[in-house]
């Protein structure tokens, strides 16, 4: 272990290739694992946020998502408190659709990411910290324009549509 950042420990692993059997350094990001929710109201409206990233230095428009805490105990339940937190929204049902490797080069978790169906505001907004959301309420035949429009370039985002798509044209 090289060091403990609070969302982030660092670790430095050797590993002998399989390739070739040559032994390399490699540091390694252990990080909690994240959740991504895309909330789907009754009127077929996502709802989005705006929220400040000090990595890109730019607000990005974004679905709700973070770290899945030790007292969640799995990431549907992380998936419903951030969505009530970031948003005020409570979802009639909360469906698993796909999981990603954020950076499976430098990172060893996994992305989990849920759709939110019937999705309502139930309750004031409870933001974490330095969070200072805004919502957007968006129709949701507008995301891929929003997508390759450069409006929203969260990769993990990007993703979760994807898997949406996916889910949507599975029926």
């Amino acid at each position: 272990m090289v060091g403990d950042y609070r969302i982030f420990r660092l670790r430095r692993d050797h590993v002998r290739s399989p390739h070739n059997g040559r032994e390399f350094r490699f540091y390694v990001l252990e990080t909690p694992e994240w959740i991504n929710v895309i909330p789907l109201t009754p009127e077929g409206k996502v709802v989005l946020i705006r929220q400040y990233r000090p990595g890109t230095e730019e607000v990005s428009l974004e679905i709700p998502g973070g770290m899945v805490d030790d007292e969640d105990g799995d990431p549907a339940a992380t998936a419903r408190r951030e969505l009530l937190e970031e948003t005020g929204y409570a979802a009639g049902e909360m469906i698993p659709i796909g999981r990603v490797a954020p950076n499976p080069a430098i990172m060893d978790n996994q992305c989990h990411i849920f759709l939110a169906r019937d999705a309502r505001p139930v309750a004031e907004p409870q933001f974490d910290g330095a969070e200072y959301i805004e919502l957007e309420l968006v129709d949701l035949d507008e995301i891929p324009g929003l997508i390759t429009g450069g409006r929203i370039t969260h990769a993990l985002v990007v993703a979760a549509f994807y898997y949406f798509e996916q889910f949507r044209r599975q029926g």
